[in-house]
């Protein structure tokens, strides 16, 4: 098998990229023919050739009617290896960074900052999973100094198979709280799988960036050697979190004294991820005035903790996911909000499990203590519990925006957070 990944390495470094997506063909690149539970895409080779593709890797022979059809037994299997072997050409620091919540703005905010010293590469989006990891990892160039890998899970072992192909030399943990409960099947199956990456990097003898605040992962870290940020004196890098209306700010002890940092990211909690963006640029040698200006110049995007100024509101949207360690930091952050009119816009936790109930009227109650003049709540989740009469609910993020447009907000603050199969993102021109 060796020999046949060598020979389709030697013709994708003569081909100008790598793409799983007929729309994404370039003129001489290789098309790889996935498969999944809606499509299959060897159905799509043919076409993906005619398009301009030099070649088209697929694992179904009844598709193979040309030489530039290279057949193999198993297309994503193919991928993964192709994506080893090429990691193996690059004796460059590879960062993996995995977590409950937070792993792509972190994720970015290392990028932002290191890529002021170094030519970087980063994972692009959310291309986390057993796809996007190797897709990223083929993207190394000859000139790429460092890269920055992000790394997905909804089961067990999908992080250590992930560390396999990127085989990082450094890791990242930002957090582990109750995501994706459904596939892996509790809270101490999430900490099994998101720990995997601490137990390649020990086995390898690679450090590891830790928040020192949080004693889960200190715990988990054991003896693994751990570069460290947080508020305590005793960290490597340690600064502390100012007042946040809305915008996260914080100080930091840098090697030349104290820095204040003003970001335009929402929410005291983002605090933990700016630190280890601090901890890692300051690790690999970033100035200082250049971590700061990387830092306050990052503006975040994709429905991340944005903030948009509507016509007649201020909106804070976070709307690319939710679960619920996520949603109660976002709920009680928003609580420290100034503003004379507060409203959110809450919508259902995808992949909870049996534990979607019992976390979804948890939320509830949150609310329900937090006074907040306008409660919406979106989904047939929260649907089917008991709600406080003075909360509106609906079915869909449709129903949702036609109440908004037969009952106009104006001069509100809103929270908009939910998963991201909800869609709360729609609701932008309704507010």
């Amino acid at each position: 098998m060796k020999e046949a990944i060598e020979q389709l390495y030697a013709l994708y470094l003569a081909t100008v990229s790598l793409t799983t997506d007929t729309r994404k063909i370039e003129p001489g690149c290789i098309f790889i023919a996935l498969k999944g539970e809606n499509f299959n895409g060897n159905a799509f080779a043919a076409e993906a050739l005619a398009k301009g593709a030099r070649y088209a890797i697929i694992d179904d022979p009844s598709f193979a009617t040309n030489d530039s059809m290279l057949l193999v037994d198993d297309s994503l299997s193919t991928l993964q290896q192709l994506a080893r072997y090429h990691r193996e050409h690059f004796k460059i620091p590879v960062i993996g960074i995995t977590g409950s919540n937070g792993k792509t703005t972190t994720k970015e905010l290392i990028n932002a900052v290191l890529s002021r010293k170094y030519t970087t590469l980063a994972t692009a989006g959310n291309l986390n999973n057993h796809i996007g990891v190797p897709l990223t990892i083929l993207s190394l160039k000859p000139d790429t100094e460092i890269a920055i890998v992000e790394m997905g899970a909804n089961h067990e072992g999908e992080i250590a198979q992930l560390c396999h192909i990127a085989r990082p030399g450094f890791g990242l943990i930002t957090n582990i709280g109750k995501a994706h409960l459904e596939g892996f099947g509790s809270f101490e199956g999430v900490i099994r799988a998101k720990s995997e990456l601490y137990t390649f990097l020990r086995e390898s003898g690679s450090p590891i960036f830790i928040n020192s605040d949080n004693e889960l992962l200190m715990r988990l870290a054991g003896k693994t050697t751990a570069v460290s940020y947080g508020t305590r004196a005793s960290a490597y890098c340690h600064g502390w979190p100012r007042e946040t209306h809305p915008y996260a700010s914080l100080q930091w002890d840098s090697p030349d004294g104290l820095h204040e940092i003003n970001t335009r990211l929402v929410g005291g909690y983002n605090f933990e991820n700016i630190m280890a963006a601090i901890c890692v640029g300051q690790y690999f040698g970033v100035s200082i005035s250049d971590i700061s200006q990387a830092i306050g110049a990052y503006q975040p995007a994709n429905n991340r903790s944005q903030t948009m100024e509507t016509t007649h509101n201020h909106v804070i949207m976070d709307a690319y996911n939710a679960n619920p360690t996520s949603m109660k930091a976002a709920i009680l952050n928003f609580r420290q909000v100034k503003s004379p009119a507060k409203m959110t816009i809450i919508g259902d936790m995808f992949e909870l499990g049996d534990e979607s109930h019992k976390e979804h009227a948890e939320i509830v109650r949150l609310l329900d203590e937090s006074d907040f003049e306008t409660v919406i709540l979106v989904g047939p989740r929260f649907g089917s519990l008991q709600i406080p009469q003075h909360f509106l609910t609906f079915a869909s993020s449709d129903e949702t925006k036609s109440w908004l447009k037969e009952n106009p907000m104006k001069d509100y603050t809103i929270l908009v957070k939910g998963s991201h199969g909800i869609h709360l993102e729609e609701l932008v021109d309704a507010l």
